[in-house]
């Protein structure tokens, strides 16, 4: 599946209460602009039983107290199932579509980034995407979405009725 074909298959998936389809398509070129910066259509990340993402806290060793909270996307499901391995029974690969990936990463309070890892078998280096990046492009899309809205309402006569 293509990023545009990701893109409507969220829309699609979105409630149909009327403004989360535009939203999504207002924030669509955000998404597309980060997953592009990426090597993969698709990772695997690691889910819960209770369908959560599996979220790991790293420690920073120069600065004790200090973490940070990732979630790692791998870019074969053969890899996400040996990292799986690790975790026992608690956690299973799930593949899902780049895309999808950004876009929940911004429901999740508390998490600071995603690791996507890029090349199979090769976990030492990743591109890391940090959850405050992903926001602050889609806060301008959405800004420019409804200066859009207010600007189309303004231009409305004002005996409509």
């Amino acid at each position: 599946m293509d990023l545009d074909q990701q893109i409507e298959a969220l829309i699609d998936k979105a409630p149909p209460d009327g403004s989360t389809p535009q939203i999504l398509k207002a924030i669509a070129p955000a998404l597309i602009l980060i997953a592009q910066q990426l090597q993969h259509l698709e990772y695997s990340i690691l889910q819960a039983v209770d369908e959560s993402w599996a979220i790991v806290v790293l420690s920073n060793l120069k600065q004790p107290g200090r973490e940070k909270k990732v979630i790692y996307a791998f870019p074969t499901f053969e890899d996400a199932s040996s990292a799986a391995a690790a975790g026992g029974d608690r956690v299973r690969p799930v593949s899902l579509p780049v895309t999808h990936i950004l876009f929940q990463m911004i429901a999740l309070e508390g998490l600071d980034s995603i690791v996507f890892f890029e090349n199979p078998g090769n976990q030492e280096v990743g591109t890391e995407i940090p959850r405050q990046q992903v926001q602050e492009l889609i806060n301008v899309y959405l800004q420019q979405y409804r200066s859009a809205l207010q600007s189309n309402s303004s231009n409305l006569p004002p005996d409509i009725a």
